[in-house]
């Protein structure tokens, strides 16, 4: 019974013979098992080790089968996981050649739920940084990625997105890009974001074959020049980007208004989003525009930020 758990068939035989005479010596448990004594100490020496049974004195107590077989399994599992995380670490010193290997620099991903799947994964093993150009189509349930993200941000990881005017011209987009705010992602929107994008710890990016339609292809990128270079691309469009508004600021309406205007949304699209007319909003554009001495929308944006008005 017990050879699964690394105690062969004589030294099993022997520990249930001294379950029912505890207390023996050496020579008694030889007689018993009709061995040389030398023979049973050996038996003996690794029982012990196995934590089968201990000395007092010259007298060997059985340690209780339940006991027993609980200390063996957890050495058996200690030992199991001592070798999964060997193999992992060579698994990830082969990983590491390979990706330097120019045929596993990108890798294609077919399909929506592959897509979706791969995104989590890599969502999955960010640590640190989480950077993401978001405009739709999605091939990801909004709300099984939103709440990956929220997990991250409760782990400390920094998330920083930049949004497109389509991100907010559909339902709930601007609410969605606000409570991602509130929740401690660090949120930009620009005029043009030119595609999506996400970057895992500056050691994987995901992007689509295609820009404007939700197709079933998807790139990872790993370390290479290309990801610097789609790091660097990230790196200046949030230099030009305007800060998302957190709900909480002064005076939302209008930082709502702000933020859509800096994304680029006509008047109609701002009402729809701001449940206002079309005549309401625009009087209301014209009059911060005036205020703040902007001569286009965007800049307009850009002048709010520099008067603290959409916060950092």
């Amino acid at each position: 019974m017990l050879e699964p758990l690394g105690v062969t068939t004589p030294d099993e035989h022997a520990y249930r013979v001294l379950l029912t005479a505890p207390g023996s010596g050496v020579p008694e448990l030889a007689v018993l098992l009709n061995r040389t004594e030398a023979d049973v100490a050996e038996t003996v020496g690794r029982l012990e080790t196995l934590g089968l049974l201990t000395r007092a004195a010259e007298r060997l107590l059985p340690t209780r089968p339940d006991v027993a077989v609980d200390t063996l399994v957890a050495v058996r599992r200690a030992e199991h996981d001592r070798v999964r995380a060997e193999a992992r670490e060579m698994m990830s010193a082969l990983r590491e050649q390979e990706l330097h290997q120019p045929e596993n620099l990108v890798e294609v991903v077919v399909g929506q739920e592959s897509i979706a799947a791969r995104f989590a994964q890599l969502l999955n093993g960010t640590h640190k940084e989480l950077l993401v150009l978001d405009r739709p189509p999605y091939a990801a349930v909004t709300e099984d990625s939103d709440t990956r993200v929220r997990g991250l941000l409760r782990e400390g990881v920094t998330v920083r997105g930049i949004y497109s005017p389509d991100s907010f011209e559909r339902p709930g987009g601007l609410d969605e890009a606000y409570s991602a705010a509130d929740a401690g992602e660090t949120s930009r929107t620009h005029p043009t974001v030119p595609m999506k994008l996400a970057v895992f710890d500056r050691q994987a990016a995901l992007l689509p074959l295609s820009v404007d339609a939700l197709v079933d292809s998807a790139l990872v990128v790993h370390p290479c020049s290309l990801l610097n270079a789609l790091v660097e691309m990230f790196t200046l469009l949030w230099e030009q980007a305007v800060p998302v508004v957190p709900a909480e600021a002064p005076e939302p309406l209008d930082s709502r208004l702000l933020t859509l205007l800096s994304a680029g949304l006509k008047d109609d699209a701002i009402a729809r989003q701001l449940n206002l007319s079309s005549r309401t909003v625009g009087r209301r554009v014209a009059e911060l525009m005036d205020t703040l001495g902007a001569r286009t929308r965007f800049q307009a944006g850009v002048h709010a930020q520099r008067r603290r008005l959409l916060g950092e």
